[in-house]
């Protein structure tokens, strides 16, 4: 286990959002030979926006292993050499009875796009099973630096598009269907150097809640996943070298480290299974140990 102090991740910087997973070293890692599929989403059909890298990837993957036909999204331009990675990843591990995956450029902010996504989805499958809201954009920065631009910039990636996507999708999910968004650990403990992001990620919380109760009776679960520190594109793209060098750190995590997108994943193929048939209106925690309280 790393010290205190220790230097984690080597200098890097990327200055645009998102971020770009084949610039960063090392990887992150989206798979483990210690996890072994069972079947548990076989014939499902899913869409996981922001599904190029980082954690989307790795719920792309597990979701594909686990049988489940995939799709998502991902910017044009901005993220394409990671988009046609993941594709070729999940082309690569998915099951032999299940779809093929299409990668759908787009830009989440507004709603005809997300209903142009939803469209090209159920065109070609004919339904959605399983919706994961995960696209996100993140900055640090002090309360004086949050433009009107950027605070709307913030707001309608992170948590409009879920709004926008769970409402079309809905018109195509059945009973038994399963939405889970990412939200994180800035929700419950708040975050003074990312101030929108950190409010985003609680707006989340709240939609999920009352969601989850508005589709009770169409018997369509809704939860989230609130993720500590992860290795992803979102870091490379937003800290300082010092930051990125620390990030993990017991002043961030319990466990003193960073996760791989990986540790992750199954709490989205939990959700998204029927073993998870009484859980709704939840968010699950995996974040080193930090405890929350909520």
């Amino acid at each position: 286990m790393a010290m205190q102090g220790e230097r984690r991740f080597p200098p890097q910087n990327q200055d645009t959002q998102p971020g770009k997973e084949y610039l960063m070293n090392p990887l992150p890692q989206y798979s483990s030979n210690r996890y072994k599929p069972s079947g548990k989403l076989h014939g499902k059909v899913a869409l996981v926006t922001g599904g190029d890298s980082g954690i989307g990837r790795s719920v792309c993957y597990h979701f594909a292993i686990e049988g489940a036909t995939v799709a998502f999204t991902y910017v044009k331009g901005d993220e394409d050499i990671d988009a046609m990675e993941t594709l070729k990843i999940i082309s690569n591990s998915k099951v032999s009875d299940s779809g093929d995956p299409i990668a759908i450029p787009t830009d989440l902010k507004y709603n005809k796009n997300c209903e142009k996504v939803v469209e090209e989805v159920v065109a070609k499958y004919g339904r959605i099973d399983i919706l994961v809201n995960n696209a996100a954009i993140q900055y640090e920065s002090s309360l004086e630096e949050i433009t009107e631009e950027r605070l709307e910039r913030v707001f309608r990636t992170n948590i409009f598009s879920h709004v926008f996507m769970s409402r079309i999708a809905l018109k195509h999910m059945k009973e038994g269907s399963s939405i889970i968004d990412t939200t994180s650990v800035e929700a419950y403990r708040g975050n003074a150097k990312m101030l929108d992001y950190a409010s985003t990620k609680g707006a989340i919380v709240s939609w999920i809640r009352g969601l989850s109760t508005y589709l009770i009776e169409r018997k369509i679960r809704v939860n989230g996943v609130a993720p500590g520190c992860v290795w992803t594109p979102l870091i490379a793209a937003t800290f300082s070298d010092e930051d990125i060098a620390s990030f993990g750190s017991s002043s961030s995590s319990t466990m003193n480290r960073a996760s791989q997108p990986f540790e992750i994943a199954p709490c989205y193929v939990f959700l998204a299974s029927d073993d998870s048939s009484y859980i709704t209106g939840q968010v699950l925690h995996p974040n080193g140990g930090v405890i929350i309280n909520a």
